[in-house]
């Protein structure tokens, strides 16, 4: 049985990956969407973070 994804992990590994924010899949102002949305500035803050400490 396969679990439905989860799209805050979906939204993490999507800014891991550099895939920009406007290409959440879901539909705006849903759960998901924002559920996504949280997920990917999650990670993507944690990256510019680390950027700034390095240079």
């Amino acid at each position: 049985m396969t679990a439905d994804p989860d799209p805050f992990e979906q939204g993490q590994r999507a800014a891991r990956e550099n895939i920009p924010a406007e290409a959440n899949p879901y539909q705006d102002g849903s759960e998901q969407h924002a559920l996504w949305a949280a997920g990917h500035e999650r990670v993507a803050t944690a990256v510019e973070a680390n950027e700034g400490e390095g240079s």
